[in-house]
C-alpha cells in the first residue's frame, strides 16, 4: 500500500523554502530521542510483556483521544477508562476501538489525528484512514503486531531510538519498576522524576496521611517542618539513585513565596490538621517551591515548573474516575510578580536549571521569554499540552526567540502517556523547528549554516544539556 503520510507535511508552500526546510529536516529526522519529561508507564519496560490489544494502546490510556471522543457524548466507561470506585467499564477492545473507527472525522486537522496517522503507518504498516468500513480490519491488523516480539515495549523502545526517556513517580511511589528495569539485562535508559505535589499541597486528597507516609519511607518525622524538609531531602536522593534529574511540580499557579521558617511551619501545621484556607495552601505551595529550588542547587535536580491548569474540572468526572481524565483546563497565569520571591533567592545563580512551561500563551512575548532572557536559572519549556501541535510550536518560536533566543529554551519534550506517539512527536517538532528556521534562511535572519547547527540543538543537544541527561 502507498503511505498517506506526506512527506513534505508542515514544510512551508513555497518551493524554495521548502526544499530548505527539508535538507534542514534531512539532517535531524533520524537523531536519537531524548524524551525528558512524560508519563508513560516503567512497569512496560520493567516486565516487557505485550500491549493487550490496540484500544488499550492507543484508546484507552491517551486522554487527548478519548477527551475528543467525551466531547461527543461518549462515556469514558464506553471507552474502557477505568473508574475510580472500580466500577464497570467496557473492557471489550473490539467495541473500544470501533467507537474511535466511528468517529475518526473528529480527529481531523488536530495534532492527535497528526500522531495517529504517523503511528499507524511508521510503527504498524496500516496506511488506510481508520474508519467505520475497516474498523474491524485495522483492529485485527494491530493486534495481530502486538503479538510479535518486535512490538513489544523495549523492542519499540530501541525502534524509536530513544536514548533516555523520564518517567514521573511520586516520592510515595516505592520506585520497584524501575528497581526491576534496573535489574535487568536491558540496557534501555529509563529513568524516574521526583513529583511532589501529592505532599506539598495541603488540598490534595489525603495530604495528611500523605505526609506520615511520607515520613516513615524517609525515616523521617515529616510531621515537623524541619523533618519534613529532609525527608524530601531523602527522597530526592533515593530517586537521584534511580536516575532522576529533575524535578516536576504541577501547581494551579506560577505563586513563589520565600517566607521565615516561622510561617511557613505554620502553615504547615494548619495542612496537616487540614485548616488552611484556600489563600494559604496557595501560600504554602509557592514557599515549596523555593525550597525546592533550594534543594536543587544541593542536589542538582533540574526544577521543573508547569502551572496554570485547573486541574479535574469537571467535579462528577473527579468523583467517578479519579485524576487526569482529560478535564484539565488552561488558566490565566502571571510569572513576573509570581516567581519574583524565588527568583530573588535563587535566580540568578547559573548552576540552577529551572523550566518553566505555560498553558497562557498570551505570556510568552510579554512575561516568559523576557524573565529567560534575563535570569541565568531559567529556561524556556517548549509549547506544552494543548499546544503541543505544529501551530503551538510555530507560535512558541515566533514569540519567544526574539527575546529569549534559542540557547533559553531547552529543545523539546513529549510529555505524553501514549508510548506509541513518542516518535510522532518528536518527527512533529523536528518539522516544525526546520520550517521556521527555513523562512528565518529566506528572510535574511539567519545563516544556513548557523541553522543546520541550531536544527541539532532543538532537536537533541539541548534537551540533553537542560535535563544533564
Amino acid at each position: 500500500m502507498v503511505g498517506r503520510l506526506d512527506p513534505d507535511r508542515l514544510f512551508p508552500t513555497d518551493e524554495k523554502t521548502r526544499a530548505t526546510a527539508r535538507a534542514l529536516y534531512e539532517t535531524v529526522k533520524d537523531l536519537p530521542i531524548i524524551s525528558p519529561h512524560g508519563h508513560t508507564d516503567p512497569r512496560w519496560y520493567a516486565e516487557n510483556e505485550a500491549f493487550p490489544d490496540p484500544a488499550q494502546l492507543f484508546i484507552t490510556p491517551d486522554h487527548y483521544v478519548f477527551r475528543m471522543l467525551c466531547s461527543q457524548g461518549h462515556s469514558l466507561e464506553s471507552l474502557g477508562v477505568p473508574r475510580a470506585d472500580g466500577g464497570q467499564t467496557e473492557t471489550d477492545g473490539r467495541k473500544i476501538w470501533r467507537i474511535f473507527a466511528e468517529n475518526s472525522h473528529l480527529f481531523r486537522a488536530t495534532p492527535s489525528r497528526m500522531w495517529l496517522d504517523h503511528a499507524f503507518e511508521e510503527i504498524f504498516g496500516w496506511t488506510e484512514l481508520v474508519n467505520t468500513k475497516n474498523a474491524d480490519a485495522s483492529y485485527d491488523h494491530i493486534a495481530e503486531c502486538l503479538t510479535q516480539p518486535d512490538f513489544r515495549p523495549r523492542a519499540l523502545f530501541d525502534r524509536f531510538n530513544i536514548e533516555a526517556i523520564a518517567t514521573t513517580e511520586s516520592p510515595l511511589d516505592d520506585l520497584k519498576w524501575h528497581r526491576m528495569i534496573r535489574e535487568s539485562d536491558w540496557n534501555g535508559k529509563v529513568v524516574t522524576a521526583y513529583r511532589p505535589d501529592a505532599v506539598v499541597d495541603p488540598e490534595f486528597d489525603g495530604f495528611a496521611e500523605n505526609i506520615e507516609k511520607l515520613g516513615h519511607m524517609a525515616g523521617e518525622n515529616a510531621t515537623s517542618w524541619r523533618g519534613y524538609l529532609e525527608a524530601h531531602r531523602n527522597r530526592r536522593a533515593y530517586f537521584k539513585d534511580f536516575g532522576a534529574t529533575s524535578s516536576d511540580h504541577g501547581h494551579p499557579t506560577a505563586r513563589t513565596e520565600n517566607l521565615s521558617d516561622k510561617t511557613a511551619d505554620d502553615l504547615f501545621q494548619k495542612a496537616l490538621k487540614g485548616s488552611c484556607t484556600p489563600e494559604e495552601a496557595d501560600a504554602f505551595r509557592g514557599h515549596m517551591l523555593t525550597e525546592m529550588a533550594k534543594m536543587s542547587l544541593e542536589d542538582g535536580l533540574v526544577l521543573q515548573i508547569h502551572p496554570g491548569s485547573y486541574r479535574n474540572h469537571s467535579g462528577p468526572v473527579m468523583t467517578a474516575f479519579g485524576r487526569d481524565k482529560g478535564f484539565d483546563i488552561p488558566t490565566r497565569t502571571d510569572y513576573v510578580r509570581a516567581l519574583k520571591p524565588m527568583l530573588d533567592v535563587v535566580g540568578m545563580d547559573p548552576k540552577l536549571s529551572i523550566i518553566l512551561f505555560t498553558l497562557d500563551e498570551t505570556a510568552y512575548a510579554r512575561e516568559l521569554a523576557p524573565l529567560a532572557g534575563v535570569y541565568p536559572a531559567l529556561k524556556l519549556g517548549p509549547a506544552w499540552w494543548f499546544y503541543d501541535s505544529p501551530e503551538g510550536m510555530r507560535r512558541f518560536r515566533e514569540m519567544t526567540t526574539e527575546t529569549a533566543g534559542f540557547y533559553n529554551t531547552v529543545g523539546f519534550n513529549d510529555d505524553t502517556r501514549a508510548f506509541c506517539s513518542i516518535p510522532a512527536r518528536h518527527d512533529v517538532a523536528r518539522r516544525v523547528d526546520c520550517a521556521y528556521l527555513a523562512t528565518l534562511i529566506a528572510t535574511g535572519r539567519l545563516a544556513e549554516d548557523e541553522a543546520h547547527e541550531v536544527a541539532h540543538d532543538l532537536s537533541y543537544r539541548l534537551a540533553k544539556q537542560a535535563y544533564r541527561l
